[in-house]
């Protein structure tokens, strides 16, 4: 019975999974989770963050994750029989990158087992810190690549999304103008993907295309480098990049270093991927029609797209898939912030908020609430404010449907950009718990909406991608539906049916709302809702 691995190094911890395969039959017999911060005190990170007196720079240390490697790698040896191990895969925060000069490649081929693995990448490193996908300083590097390129509608087109200040050619730009010394001493830029997966594998890793397509650098449809983006950016970039690569490639053998320090065997290392890509793939996604809505801090739509359909308006973004295809995804800042703002303002529990819920119609009479408590992400709102139409300041009950279904209406008219015809969503995150709030979802989508009960998807879908590799290249490969069956399936019992008159509401709705929005947003006229012409503004 073979095993696989799959990681998932996210911003604030180091999660694996392993997964057994017999007969069809998948099943988890491993999971664990490293906190950095407590882990790892000596590396001086807060919430996965090293500390910056400029809260628009966000940076960890490379180091600090080759260290937490190897100890995971100790962990899995000594809970699971790692001589059965198949296939090693992985996950990692999307956009952030590694900076290693040209001693790497013999460093990396010629790890030594006796000494730390921390201790042997430091001197790899041309840049101490990596900026990760927090980092909001590079708004004028933005501005340089995408007036290079002609402009971010340019630079959507070719890469899946406009500039945006987290993503990694921005910050190389920002890299190689502040530290041209430090640019020209390094060999190889890395995702943190690649990065770990080179550090497995003792050799430089290529990047697949659903991490390369989070970079502002690589041609969405040809899955290249685009050499408009990589000369726009820095000088000599691209013989810096690692190679692109499908994300069921092989990289190698796991090094020695491994095998002699904690008895694996030479399993296969694939190519690792960003943690939206494999989500897409732990939660089961591998077909288009096919949703998932994330109910968490910030709210979350993605799903699998068969063409690299682009957001002209520019929120949206469009990375490559493991499957081959494409996937979809906005993001929306003011997710559990909002929910919990109107919770604790009306003094209710969540219990009392589902009821109130409940008991109010769909469409809340015309009511209609913008809940920016925080600057959103989708749409691009630079300056917290809520905004109400036709709803009054201390009305209770229109505010608690009023924030579900400003959630609702916002996500399905902003995904709306993927073209894809939604049939079923998996509902997960925090708020996924509340039937009352999917109800609001099926019904503004039209879709079958099911609870989706995942603990990390990320690593999950990092393993289900090493079983599929690892039977693609004994030539045996297995369908994308068979791979995720029985761990990344949604609860059957949970299914919750679309309301047709609320549904149809909602649809008419959807043009009331990009009103409200507009008129918010200082880009449309007062909307009429009713016989209530405007309501007001509060910050």
């Amino acid at each position: 019975m073979p095993l696989y691995l799959g990681f998932d190094s996210s911003t604030q911890s180091l999660s694996a999974i392993v997964i057994a395969v017999e007969g069809g039959v998948r099943r988890v017999v491993f999971e664990d989770s490293l906190a950095f911060d407590q882990q790892f005190p000596e590396f001086g990170t807060h919430h996965g963050v090293l500390p910056s007196t400029d809260p628009s720079v966000a940076v960890s240390s490379p180091v600090l994750w080759a260290a937490a490697l190897d100890a995971m790698m100790a962990r899995v040896a000594a809970a699971v029989d790692v001589s059965r191990i198949a296939a090693i895969s992985g996950s990692a925060q999307q956009h952030g990158s590694v900076y290693l000069n040209a001693s790497a490649t013999a460093g990396l081929a010629a790890l030594d087992p006796a000494r730390p693995l921390a201790q042997q990448v430091e001197p790899m490193l041309s840049r101490p810190v990596s900026p990760i996908w927090m980092d909001s300083s590079t708004g004028a590097e933005c501005r340089a690549i995408a007036a290079a390129v002609g402009g971010d509608d340019t630079l959507a087109r070719h890469t899946g999304s406009r500039a945006f200040e987290r993503f990694t050619g921005p910050q190389i730009r920002k890299f190689a103008t502040h530290e041209p010394e430090a640019y020209a001493r390094t060999d190889r830029i890395h995702l943190v993907s690649s990065f770990l997966a080179s550090l497995l594998a003792g050799r430089h890793a290529p990047i697949d295309p659903g991490d390369g397509s989070g970079m502002n650098l690589m041609d969405l449809a040809l899955s290249t480098w685009w050499d408009a983006a990589t000369s726009a950016t820095a000088p000599g970039l691209r013989a810096k990049l690692p190679e692109l690569a499908p994300a069921s490639s092989v990289v190698g053998p796991l090094a020695s270093y491994w095998q002699v320090k904690h008895g694996f065997p030479a399993a296969r290392v694939v190519v690792w991927s960003g943690d939206n890509p494999c989500s897409l793939i732990g939660t089961g996604l591998v077909r288009e029609g096919r949703l998932a809505v994330s109910l968490g801090t910030s709210d979350t739509v993605f799903g699998l797209m068969q063409e690299p359909r682009v957001d002209t308006t520019g929120t949206g973004h469009v990375f490559g898939s493991p499957t081959g295809a494409y996937m979809g995804l906005t993001c929306f800042k003011n997710g559990s912030l909002a929910r919990e703002h109107i919770r604790d303002e009306f003094h209710l529990s969540w219990p009392e908020f589902s009821r109130i819920l409940a008991a109010t119609p769909p469409g809340n009479g015309g009511r209609v609430f913008l809940p920016w408590y925080e600057p959103e992400i989708t749409p691009d709102v630079p300056t917290a404010g809520v905004h109400r139409y036709g709803l009054q300041p201390g009305d209770r009950d229109g505010h608690v449907r009023g924030v579900i279904e400003a959630q609702m209406l916002s996500m399905a008219i902003h995904s709306a950009w993927m073209g894809v015809a939604v049939d079923t969503i998996h509902a997960t995150g925090g708020a996924s718990a509340n039937r009352e709030i999917l109800q609001v979802m099926a019904d503004v989508f039209n879709a079958e909406v099911y609870q989706f009960e995942v603990g990390n998807s990320a690593s999950l879908g990092a393993a289900l991608r090493a079983a599929e590799a690892d039977a693609e290249s004994d030539h045996a490969p297995v369908s994308w539906e068979e791979i995720v069956h029985g761990l990344a399936d949604p609860v059957a019992t949970s299914r919750i049916a679309p309301n047709s008159t609320a549904a149809a509401l909602y649809a008419n709705m959807r043009a009331v709302y990009s009103a409200c929005e507009a008129h918010a947003l200082g880009r449309g006229p007062v909307p009429g809702i009713g016989n209530v012409a405007v309501g007001m503004s509060d910050d």
